[in-house]
């Protein structure tokens, strides 16, 4: 087995905890959703579209800030948490930049022992 097979299989775990908890399968989009509200702070009824791309900009900064791209700069008077980029990204393609960012996802939840 590659890593890549075992990253698939700690996903698809993830996935299936997901859908336990809220019904349907999450695409990583749904995902990174989710991490964004959490790193927010608020659950609201609703999110403008606007408002729904910036929670899936902090899950990303939040996510990555585990190895070292980003750092939480602060909280704004609205509660949005905003980073600040400390190395550049590598250069990877769309599958390897999505293997990436699940990596970092499957990191994130172990690190706040959702299960």
């Amino acid at each position: 087995m590659n890593l890549n097979d075992d990253l698939q299989v700690r996903w698809w775990n993830l996935e299936a905890i997901l859908v336990e908890r809220f019904g349907k399968k999450p695409d990583l989009e749904t995902v990174l959703f989710l991490v964004g509200i959490q790193e927010f702070g608020e659950i609201r009824e609703k999110f403008s579209k606007e408002q729904k791309q910036d929670l899936m900009h902090v899950a990303v900064c939040s996510l990555l800030s585990q190895s070292g791209y980003y750092e939480l700069e602060g909280v704004d008077n609205d509660g949005w948490p905003h980073y600040r980029q400390l190395k550049a990204l590598p250069e990877l393609n769309p599958i390897d930049q999505e293997n990436f960012i699940k990596d970092h996802v499957l990191l994130y939840f172990d690190k706040i022992g959702f299960k």
